[in-house]
C-alpha cells in the first residue's frame, strides 16, 4: 500500500504563513525598460514590429534632467569649463532629488559637495592673475585641484550606479559631462602654461 501524498493544494482550513513584513528591495524601479514597456505593449496589440534596440537607445537619450540644466543662462563672463561644471552640477542635484534616503549621505551629498567645491576651485583659480610666478603656481594649483575632484565625482557616480541610486543613463551623462569639464580644465592650465612661457620669452 502506498503512502499518501500530502494535499499540498490551499483549501479554507489552511493557513497562510504570510511575513509581516514585506521588504522593498527590488532594485531599481525606474529602470530603462520602464520607460519604452507601454511602446511595447502597444506595438504587440495593434501587430506591429518592435525595435527592442531603437527604442532603448531613444530611452537612454531622452534626458529630461540634462535638458532642464542645459536651459541655464550661460554668463559671458565665464570660461566654457565653468559654464560646464555649473550645468553638470545643476544637472546632479536634479537626477539626486528623489534617491533614497540610504543614498544620500553616502553619495548624494559627496556628489553635490565634489561638484560645487570643484566649481570653487575653478572661480578662485580665475580670479588669479599670472602676473608672478607664485600666482602663476597658485592658479596652477586650484585648477589640478578643480581636475581631482571631477575625476572623484565620476568614479562615485559610478559607485551610486552600481548600488541603485543612479540610472544607468544619468551615469552615463554624468560620466561625459565629467570628461568634458575635465578635458576644458586640463586645456585651460596647458593654455596658461604656453602663455607664461610666451611672457617669460619678453
Amino acid at each position: 500500500m502506498t503512502k499518501k501524498e500530502p494535499d499540498k493544494r490551499l483549501s479554507r482550513n489552511k493557513a497562510l504563513d504570510l511575513p509581516k513584513v514585506v521588504e522593498n528591495d527590488i532594485g531599481k524601479v525606474n529602470s530603462t525598460l520602464d520607460m519604452f514597456s507601454t511602446s511595447q505593449a502597444f506595438a504587440t496589440a495593434r501587430d506591429k514590429k518592435f525595435n527592442m534596440k531603437k527604442e532603448q537607445d531613444k530611452a537612454e537619450t531622452r534626458d529630461a534632467e540634462w535638458e532642464q540644466a542645459c536651459k541655464i543662462p550661460e554668463s559671458s563672463s565665464d570660461l566654457i569649463v565653468i559654464t560646464k561644471v555649473k550645468k553638470l552640477g545643476a544637472y546632479i542635484i536634479a537626477v539626486t532629488q528623489k534617491s533614497p534616503a540610504k543614498f544620500r549621505s553616502v553619495f548624494v551629498n559627496r556628489m553635490h559637495n565634489l561638484c560645487l567645491d570643484a566649481l570653487q576651485d575653478m572661480f578662485r583659480a580665475n580670479f588669479i592673475r599670472q602676473d608672478s610666478l607664485e600666482n602663476k603656481k597658485q592658479r596652477e594649483q586650484y585648477q589640478t585641484d578643480a581636475i581631482i575632484k571631477l575625476k572623484m565625482l565620476g568614479y562615485i557616480a559610478l559607485l551610486a550606479e552600481n548600488a541603485g541610486c543612479l540610472l544607468t543613463r544619468q551615469l552615463k551623462q554624468i560620466s561625459i559631462q565629467v570628461s568634458d569639464a575635465v578635458n576644458l580644465a586640463a586645456a585651460w592650465r596647458k593654455s596658461d602654461d604656453e602663455k607664461w612661457r610666451e611672457k617669460e620669452k619678453q
